[in-house]
């Protein structure tokens, strides 16, 4: 490929750093080429040790790079070690460096192989020289002692908001840009470690907000939240600035941060982002994946997005020389890639002490190598979205019933999961008709903090015939956390707030009723006819009907669960539902006053399981885009391309799917059928990663076939016209 041609676009840099995002791309790349950003589709990151350089073999990692078809690598530089002759005092240079420079023979190799070429800093800690000759780059505690390194007691940690990171390793970052003009750096552990008290961050936050620092990290401390706000209008004015530096040696190269406070910023002001969402730990399924890189992406849209997956154990102790099964390196890549990121794996040390990942991670990247056009999604095409709110996140919590808050979305996920629903995430600041147009249907998992113009925003969602599933205390607080004395979509639910939340709710039910005069089961109770009752959620928010409702579901109150010669109900009948249906047009409205959600996260009902799906399929109200037949648990995600769309199968079914690591995988099999898209033709469907072209049957826009064998990811790729 030859070298692309970039334009410089000038408005970057006016008047100050600004930063104009995705939409400066069209100016600065012109049209003759697309980014480098855009090309690179298998990522691999060596994040080396100290003792590196002279003791590991380069040409060992060029020649798997060359096997697993890699085009794009991520490199260590430097930070806490430069891994290359810097000219800089106090940049300490690796011991093991010599008069060599490994990093620029691996960086010119790379190149040779037409890689896209990142180079990685970590400004988190710094040696004891640093400290002798600027005490103030150092973290200060509580007490006012600085701050150790709590790994490497050697080794002292940096303040990230101030002048280490805007004047020393801004020069670090000119170094490296004039010495290898990588394609982006990439920062680790640059945003800090929480409050800290130097000299430079008590005068900063004083001059910012008339106030001190705060002593405690409560969240809904109001100081503390002013702390949150301003550490991350900090960080991006040390974004900004490091991108801004970077761009005037190379402007089509990027400043890459590891992380960022606000999804919504880090969506809006990145062109291509990597997750750092590495493995999994302790007791979180596989999906967390997916949920990670869907968050993400409400706010990047399809700008590149990298998943970053360890070959590493991430778990509490941190045993970085050790590697995972290749059973759940493979279902973790599997969750990223069908949700849209672009695999890079990463490999702690130049060195290796255990191989066995090495074939999975080639038999991975090959096969999507094989199958790249298909990778190359323009958009997903998934009918229903769920809200995500870092706004409730922060400014909701504090009474009883609104702890675990995060369980609500985490119940709600797994539920659309094991529905087989393919599903997108929302974020509750980009609810305007551009961004929701796609969707049907959105599901807001107790989505409690919202503003008026965000309630407005998803009333004329429903106006236009959209439909909304809503659970607990959704609007019932204002975008600062403030309760309200009804809820702030009161119209679209129909109910108003009745003073009060009951729980938690020992021996408590949900009855189940037909319609008292066609002697017919509402949709929502869909293979439950033959259930009298299920139990209850949790909590239950009070309210009262403000129009008519059928009543499908309704409260059986707790009575006593000991002695057993007393456990009998002692209000057999109520009229007060708990589930509460409305609709208006072609949109609908369901609204949950229990913790639907929550509970089943915290108990994994069955019953309450097929309730939340149910309800979620009547609420959209139109034929799914594709419906799976077959045992198992199956996350399932629909894209389109070019020319075609792709229906990614991952296999969740395990006995440690909840708690890792996968021993091995066992293979499912599936019926499934696939809505063509209007206005296409299909010519022709193909299984990818079994490299097989099944049969199937194509009548009335709908594809029906047989998948025999889903061991890990199955992609069903329809070609069309």
């Amino acid at each position: 490929m030859n070298r692309r041609r970039f334009i410089r676009n000038t408005s970057v840099l006016t008047g100050g750093i600004t930063f104009a995002g995705h939409s400066t791309i069209a100016n600065e790349f012109s049209d003759l080429e697309e980014p480098w950003f855009d090309r690179s589709m298998r990522w691999a990151q060596l994040a080396f040790v100290e003792n590196d350089p002279g003791k590991y073999d380069p040409d060992f990692w060029l020649d798997y790079f060359k096997r697993i078809h890699a085009d794009g690598v991520l490199l260590s530089a430097g930070g806490i070690v430069a891994f290359y002759p810097t000219n800089i005092p106090l940049h300490h240079r690796s011991d093991w460096l010599g008069d060599k420079d490994p990093l620029g023979y691996l960086v010119s190799e790379c190149r040779k192989m037409n890689m896209s070429v990142i180079l990685r800093t970590d400004p988190h800690a710094t040696r004891q020289n640093m400290y002798d000759a600027h005490p103030d780059y150092i973290a200060v505690m509580a007490d006012g002692k600085k701050r150790r390194h709590w790994a490497n007691p050697e080794l002292w940690v940096t303040c990230a908001l101030g002048p280490y990171n805007f004047d020393f390793m801004k020069k670090v970052n000119q170094e490296i840009m004039e010495r290898y003009h990588p394609d982006a750096i990439f920062s680790n552990r640059w945003h800090g470690h929480g409050l800290c008290y130097c000299e430079h961050c008590r005068k900063n936050f004083k001059s910012a907000s008339g106030l001190d620092l705060p002593y405690t990290t409560e969240r809904l401390d109001p100081n503390y939240q002013k702390w949150v706000q301003w550490q991350t209008d900090r960080l991006k004015e040390l974004w900004f600035l490091w991108d801004g530096e970077i761009r005037k040696q190379k402007s089509s190269s990027r400043f890459i941060p590891n992380g960022f406070p606000d999804k919504l910023l880090t969506g809006k002001h990145s062109d291509f982002f990597f997750a750092d969402q590495q493995a999994r730990r302790g007791v979180i399924p596989p999906w967390s994946n997916a949920k990670g890189a869907k968050e993400l992406r409400a706010g990047l849209g399809m700008k590149p997005l990298v998943g970053i997956f360890s070959v590493g154990i991430e778990e509490e102790f941190r045993w970085k020389d050790s590697v995972q099964n290749d059973a759940e390196i493979r279902i973790w890549v599997a969750e990223g890639t069908a949700n849209g990121m672009k695999p890079c794996f990463v490999k702690f040390g130049g060195n290796i002490f255990d191989k066995r990942w090495m074939k999975s991670v080639e038999e991975i990247y090959q096969g999507y190598y094989k199958n790249e056009r298909y990778l190359r999604n323009i958009a997903p095409m998934a009918r229903v979205g769920m809200v995500y709110s870092e706004q409730t996140d922060h400014k909701y919590g504090g009474k009883p019933w609104q702890q675990k808050s995060n369980e609500h979305s985490l119940g709600m996920y797994h539920a659309l999961v094991e529905g087989r629903i393919p599903f997108e995430m929302v974020n509750d600041k980009l609810l305007d008709a551009q961004h929701l147009k796609a969707f049907k249907l959105l599901v807001l998992p107790n989505i409690a903090s919202l503003s008026e113009a965000q309630c407005d925003q998803l009333r004329k969602f429903v106006d236009s015939g959209g439909s909304i599933v809503a659970t607990f205390e959704t609007s019932l607080y204002d975008e600062e956390g403030k309760a309200r004395s009804n809820f702030g979509l009161s119209d679209l639910f129909g109910v108003a707030y009745g003073n009060g939340v009951e729980g938690p709710m020992r021996n408590s039910y949900l009855r189940f009723r037909s319609d008292q005069n066609t002697k017919q089961f509402h949709p929502v109770l869909k293979g439950m006819e033959d259930v009298y009752r299920i139990i209850n959620t949790i909590h239950r928010v009070k309210v009262t009907s403000q129009t008519n409702f059928p009543s499908p579901v309704t409260l059986i109150p707790s009575y006593p669960d000991l002695p057993m010669e007393d456990v009998y109900p002692r209000v057999a009948e109520t009229d007060i539902r708990e589930l509460y249906l409305t609709e208006s047009g072609k949109g609908r409205v369901a609204y949950f006053p229990g913790d639907i959600d929550r509970s089943y996260w915290q108990l994994i009902s069955t019953d309450h399981g097929k309730l939340l799906n149910n309800t979620i399929r009547w609420a959209l109200n139109e034929d799914p885009i594709v419906e799976i037949e077959g045992p198992g648990v199956l996350d399932v995600t629909v894209w389109r391309q070019k020319s075609s769309m792709t229906v990614h199968l991952v296999n969740l079914t395990n006995p440690m799917m909840m708690k890792g690591p996968f021993k091995e995988l066992f293979p499912i099999d599936a019926r499934v059928s696939i809505k063509i898209p209007s206005g296409k033709k299909l010519t022709g469907v193909n299984l990818l990663m079994e490299g097989t072209k099944p049969s199937y049957e194509n009548k009335q826009g709908v594809v029906t076939l047989h998948v025999p064998k889903i061991l890990d990811h199955e992609i069903v790729a329809l070609d069309l016209t």
